[in-house]
């Protein structure tokens, strides 16, 4: 069988088209859609969308057990992970199936409260906007007095995570709403899932995976060339936190005693990058833990092999549970 053909062009290989006013036009075929499913008799979660910011058109799918919700009695409150999706900061949404399907696993297997925010999409809004809308959904999270967050999640209790992207969102969110009061929230630490960090030189993961199938350097360099603020490059500290001496705002989650997991796949190009921030993090006093699994690519429990998901859960779990 011959090796498959180098990604060459990234607008192709995502089929997306740069428009002359600096916006995109998206597929919105290539991954379908799904609602939520509200109804506990038929589903081991339940979950529903809640509107965040009329403005931003920003919102929120969550999800709870149903056991939880068929409990005559009150029962213990859950953990709550606020989680956020994929997709270079240009792609996706939180109804995407494969994001519904993991978050709805997650909230089953770790018996936990999921929040996925929505949040602006780039180029059309470029960095800071998605970390503004992300702290803007912790804003409300603790304050909007939700009945599924008031009566089942343990605000005392939670966690940051996302995917690709979304995990670079949770790290630059985190280091945001570290130095806030945000009572009754209080977020434990974060889990960093394949997440998405660039630079100027290449690193040694991405020279070895050059040719990727799934996220090449050249498609992450089109992510980062399309997100970041007009004028920067990829040392910009929203895609690279080890430029320069790294973010003050990692010394408050470490004063905080925050945790953070860090998970990556040894055959993503950006792994190298993320062992980098997990270095980063230590020196600056923050306890993390690394799961880096050989073999997998970037997202592999999302868009590969579902069947990994269950050892991440349990992973999580441990996690969540020190």
């Amino acid at each position: 069988m011959s090796e498959p053909s180098p990604i060459t062009d990234p607008y192709a290989y995502l089929n997306i088209v740069k428009n002359p006013d600096g916006s995109i036009t998206r597929d919105l075929t290539k991954f379908p859609c799904t609602p939520p499913t509200p109804d506990p008799s038929l589903n081991a979660v339940v979950s529903k969308d809640i509107s965040i910011n009329n403005s931003k058109s920003t919102w929120m799918r969550l999800y709870v057990p149903a056991s939880a919700l068929n409990d005559t009695v009150p029962s213990q409150k859950l953990p709550l992970i606020v989680y956020y999706h994929g997709g270079g900061f240009i792609l996706c949404s939180v109804d995407l199936q494969v994001f519904h399907d993991f978050c709805s696993d997650m909230s089953r297997d770790l018996n936990a409260i999921v929040a996925s925010p929505s949040y602006r999409l780039a180029p059309e809004h470029r960095l800071p906007a998605a970390y503004d809308d992300g702290l803007e959904a912790l804003e409300w999270i603790r304050s909007s007095g939700e009945d599924w967050i008031e009566s089942h999640a343990d605000l005392s209790n939670a966690f940051l995570m996302g995917t690709s992207a979304g995990g670079n969102l949770a790290y630059n969110v985190g280091i945001r709403s570290a130095g806030s009061d945000l009572s009754p929230l209080r977020i434990r630490g974060m889990i960093l899932h394949h997440p998405f960090f660039g630079g100027k030189e290449r690193c040694g993961s991405e020279m070895r995976l050059v040719d990727d199938q799934v996220c090449p350097p050249i498609v992450s360099d089109m992510f980062w060339d399309l997100s970041l603020p007009v004028g920067v490059d990829r040392d910009h500290e929203y895609s690279n936190p080890t430029a320069g001496e790294g973010s003050r705002g990692l010394e408050e989650i470490g004063r905080l005693r925050w945790k953070v997991m860090v998970v990556g796949g040894e055959e993503d190009p950006m792994v190298d990058r993320q062992k980098d921030v997990a270095k980063l993090m230590k020196r600056k006093g923050v306890e993390v833990v690394e799961v880096f699994n050989e073999g997998d690519v970037h997202g592999a429990e999302i868009i590969g092999d579902p069947s990994k998901r269950k050892p991440l859960f349990v992973s999580i779990g441990k996690f969540i549970a020190l």
